[in-house]
């Protein structure tokens, strides 16, 4: 991103923005709510578009090749959008077949995100019975179905207890350390 800026009326919510993120780095956006964090990781996915600047994610320009760059991106948006009446499985089963992950690796794919998010035991359960925690777990698991090469996490952890937090904290690290590029939004200056 450079010289990103986008307004909601009289609002600047993205005022001139400069970002580049390198290959296999976990990199953080830190600031309070309203600076805008959630602005640029909609710009980055195409959900939003810049009023001015360039934008190039994973080496396609935005908004004209949106598409691609969303194929190859994994996204965990701050508000949960899960389907709650689907079993977790089917969740990540129909993310898999969104992503085209091919038929006939399906079943693996779905089965990894399971065990990335140690969810295995609770796979045919309804999403809706699982903790805020355990949901969170599942989004991050959803956006990593189809193995993207940058994930963009909005806000994590937002009302997670201290032990949940510290859970996602261990599962970022192993996204990181297997070599994925990492993109998250915080407010919380630890984090950072």
């Amino acid at each position: 991103m450079h010289g990103v800026v986008k307004r909601f009326g009289s609002v600047v919510a993205v005022n001139g923005l400069n970002l580049e993120v390198p290959a296999g780095l976990c990199y953080g956006l830190l600031g309070p709510n309203g600076a805008g964090k959630s602005t640029a990781m909609r710009i980055l996915t195409g959900q939003a578009l810049a009023e001015a600047g360039t934008i190039e994610v994973l080496g396609h320009r935005l908004p004209e090749e949106s598409k691609l760059a969303r194929a190859r991106m994994g996204v965990c948006p701050q508000e949960s959008n899960l389907d709650v009446d689907l079993r977790v499985r089917d969740v990540l089963s129909v993310f898999a077949r969104l992503y085209r992950v091919p038929a006939a690796e399906r079943t693996e794919a779905v089965q990894r995100a399971l065990a990335l998010a140690g969810l295995q035991e609770r796979a045919l359960d309804r999403a809706v019975t699982l903790s805020g925690g355990m949901q969170r777990r599942l989004l991050i698991a959803r956006a990593l179905i189809h193995e993207p090469e940058l994930v963009l996490l909005d806000e994590p952890t937002v009302g997670l207890d201290p032990q949940v937090r510290h859970e996602l904290w261990s599962l970022v690290v192993s996204l990181r350390d297997a070599g994925a590029t990492i993109l998250m939004s915080t407010h919380y200056i630890e984090e950072a």
